[in-house]
């Protein structure tokens, strides 16, 4: 892996993790002694961050991770209804239905990975990526693939805030089951409602709950 790529896909990571909070200012030097490479591809990946929004040039502060109001939210929201709701319902059309009936037996026992004693809720998290996965390979639309792969970097971000919720994420996970049973079951409008159902749910836990940053 390229010292710029290494640089980059950490730096990520601590973002979404919210290891490194929004205001956090991202010196190179600081970062580049921190992750053990030189400035150069520290340069590099905090480039390529600005321009997914993850950070921001703050005019003598340098560069820092960019904050998360819930404007932002309720932005990517509108966008997330409009482009996963689209999506669940061609996967429901075009994707092979075996697979989403395999992640909906796995979702329904998601329940267990929630109460297993792993704060981080790696193994639901990975589930659930591979969901969106399957939605991205079943709907043979690579713009729509692309930007919800974009749109899931903020996402994964915000995910993150109700993280520590156990009822909303048990809640989220029959969601996500019933998505799957959706598209398994090769319904286009129960897929899209099944999704903006959870959307809506989503939104309302993070609004009533969380105060911006």
């Amino acid at each position: 892996m390229r010292a710029s790529d290494k640089a980059y896909a950490a730096l990520r990571e601590d973002i979404i993790e919210w290891r490194l909070a929004p205001g956090t200012v991202l010196a190179e030097v600081e970062q580049s002694e921190r992750l053990g490479v030189s400035r150069t591809p520290v340069r590099e990946a905090l480039s390529r961050l600005s321009a997914e929004g993850l950070t921001t040039a703050a005019g003598g502060r340098g560069v820092v991770v960019t904050d998360i109001s819930l404007e932002d939210i309720d932005e990517l929201f509108e966008l997330r209804e409009t482009l996963e709701g689209k999506a669940a319902a061609l996967a429901a059309e075009r994707g092979e239905h075996g697979i989403f009936e395999h992640l909906h037996a796995e979702l329904l026992d998601a329940p267990a990975m929630l109460n297993d004693g792993d704060p981080s809720r790696r193994d639901y998290y990975a589930l659930v990526g591979r969901l969106d996965d399957a939605i991205d390979e079943a709907i043979s639309n690579s713009y729509l693939a692309q930007a919800m792969r974009s749109l899931r970097v903020h996402l994964v971000r915000v995910r993150r805030l109700a993280a520590d919720d156990a009822g909303r994420l048990h809640a989220a996970a029959a969601e996500h089951a019933a998505i799957a049973e959706a598209i398994a079951s090769g319904k286009p409008k129960l897929a899209e409602a099944a999704t903006i159902l959870h959307l809506y749910r989503s939104l309302s836990h993070l609004k009533a709950t969380h105060t911006p940053h």
